[in-house]
């Protein structure tokens, strides 16, 4: 038996992949045997299945981490005026703006999260590291008092390793994912100073672990980490309740689940969608858009709404925001072809793989990282561009071939049974952390 610590940022009132991976691995690491603690930071973690972290207290609180960032005052504060900052009623009402808060805007805070313990955060380090000395893993009886190993859910928690090390002494993990765009993304006065800070403290992670070669080579590059630093390790996900519809919807469905956002290319696929039904080569094509939906992203849902109105398409198209878990199998299920065609450098795309796992083949654009999920699943096709016209032709040529779809649908549904299960992901993980451990 292994005892892992997981150490995971909440994203409050936001649907975040990668606290549905951590979550779901954390489970799945209990039903292996191991004793496995999570560790959830700034904010409560929304999920759409059972909360691994209950009963574990919130550090780093999103309200504390703000003030201990811009007053002197606060950050020598006594314990229990910070404490009142760290209820669970501040919290909550923190969850409602955290969808409001932009990398723009945030570099300073970056910056000193990334410095660790010289950072203007240092306190909550101190305070999350006297609770973790305090728990003993395995129980009270144990004789292993503090984890084997401890994994941070990306690199921009890099600041905290060097003392997590020295206070619990395990090795350290780093997952990587995503962490590119939000740095680029900081005030041109901060970035700079992020990348490098992020580079130095690189030295003190054990092993990271990408979610994908192309992504594993890319902050290789970007952030000075040496490639035999970085190991591939697929995300997965529990397939529970995932599986196929028992026909194909009549009209086809051309199907999108994300974040409803620009970065995500939803205004790409609202485009190909609008030109596919001009062209008229997909009689009677309907579009179906899910995803988590912010206060932030409904202003950009309007505006793509009002171009299909223009079109005459509206009524042709359904927006359901915010599913939960049930609804969203459902809402894959009811699918003909998937496709988010993301415009930034994606790391992974654990959307293409929930849409794999209903049997729905997808169409993604042949840049980042789905070249390489493409290539795995052999799921679906590759447009030649994240641009409308392209993304059209290629969805076009995939729906009105319906034995390649057909193929595409199985090998897709067997390619994640096989390589994309959160089981086969949390073996691999472990196999890492023994590996590490002598």
């Amino acid at each position: 038996m292994l005892h892992i610590l997981q150490i995971t940022p909440g994203a409050g009132g936001m649907f975040c992949g990668n606290c549905f991976r951590d979550n779901a691995l954390v489970a799945q690491f209990r039903k292996l045997g191991h004793d496995t603690l999570l560790v959830p930071l700034y904010l409560p973690m929304r999920l759409d299945e059972e909360d691994q972290s209950h009963g574990t207290p919130i550090f780093f609180g999103g309200i504390k981490v703000y003030l201990d960032q811009k007053s002197a005052f606060f950050r020598k504060a006594p314990a229990w005026l910070r404490n009142v900052f760290s209820s669970p009623g501040f919290l909550k009402w923190a969850a409602g703006k955290a969808a409001r808060t932009r990398a723009e805007d945030v570099g300073d805070l970056t910056l000193s999260m990334l410095q660790g313990e010289n950072g203007n955060q240092a306190r909550d380090l101190n305070e999350m590291l006297g609770w973790l000395k305090s728990h003993r893993f395995g129980g009270t009886n144990s004789a292993s008092p503090g984890p084997d190993v401890i994994c941070l859910s990306n690199a921009l928690l890099i600041g905290m390793a060097r003392k997590l090390k020295e206070e619990l002494r395990a090795p350290l993990v780093c997952s990587l994912q995503g962490e590119d765009a939000f740095l680029d993304a900081l005030p041109e006065n901060f970035r700079k100073s992020c990348w490098q800070t992020l580079s130095e403290r690189a030295r003190d992670i054990d092993l990271f672990v990408a979610p994908s070669r192309y992504y594993g080579d890319l902050m290789s590059r970007r952030a000075g980490i040496a490639a035999d630093k970085i190991k591939v390790v697929y995300n997965g996900i529990n397939l529970e309740g995932y599986r196929p519809a028992e026909a194909l919807p009549s009209p086809p469905v051309l199907g999108y689940f994300a974040r409803m956002c620009r970065e995500k290319g939803l205004h790409v696929l609202v485009d190909a969608y609008i030109l596919l039904r001009k062209r008229n080569c997909v009689p009677g094509l309907k579009l179906r858009v899910g995803g988590g939906c912010a206060p932030t992203d409904e202003p950009f849902v309007e505006e793509l709404r009002g171009r299909l109105a223009n079109a005459g398409l509206l009524d042709d198209a359904a927006f359901h925001p915010n599913l939960d878990r049930h609804a969203k199998i459902e809402f894959l299920r009811s699918l003909s072809v998937f496709s988010v065609p993301a415009i930034y450098g994606e790391g992974f795309g654990l959307y293409v793989i929930e849409a794999l796992a209903c049997g729905v083949p997808v169409v993604q654009p042949n840049v980042a990282a789905f070249p390489e999920l493409i290539r795995e699943t052999e799921g679906g096709i590759l447009s030649k561009r994240a641009e409308p016209l392209a993304l059209a032709e290629a969805i076009e040529e995939l729906l009105n071939d319906p034995k390649r779809l057909s193929a595409h649908s199985e090998k897709g549904l067997q390619a994640v049974r096989q390589k994309f299960s959160i089981q086969r992901m949390a073996e691999q993980m472990t196999d890492i952390f023994r590996h590490l451990k002598r």
